[in-house]
């Protein structure tokens, strides 16, 4: 299935740390392995309320979420929120009601990933 992984980037990332820009350039590509390479070992990716853990699970959500259809994703603000560094995107495509406004709301544990909350914007 073909899934448009197009990023505006016209939100200001410049200011996200280097591995946050690497995953979100990772995960558009569909990349697990570069993804997973970002994540601490005990890393967890909740997808709206839906738990990942352990490199299978996380490579499975990072390779197929989403997969089934195409969209486009635009970031839409850059902002810290104490030591959560949030990412909002806007999605448009063929999934169910079209569009989304998602917070990826990323904690990192020195410079990996230890969090990733992916919750409605």
């Amino acid at each position: 299935m073909d899934t448009n992984s197009h990023i505006d980037t016209h939100a200001d990332t410049e200011q996200l740390p280097t591995t946050i820009r690497a995953f979100l350039d990772a995960h558009a590509a569909r990349d697990a392995d570069a993804a997973l390479r970002l994540l601490t070992p005990a890393a967890v990716i909740s997808d709206i309320g839906e738990p990942f853990s352990g490199a299978d699970s996380l490579r499975r959500f990072l390779t197929e979420a989403g997969a089934e259809f195409t969209y486009t994703t635009e970031l839409t603000g850059v902002r810290r929120d104490g030591e959560t560094w949030v990412v909002g995107h806007h999605l448009e495509g063929d999934f169910p009601g079209g569009t989304a406004d998602l917070d990826y709301r990323f904690v990192l544990d020195g410079g990996r990933i230890e969090r990733l909350d992916i919750v409605a914007g």
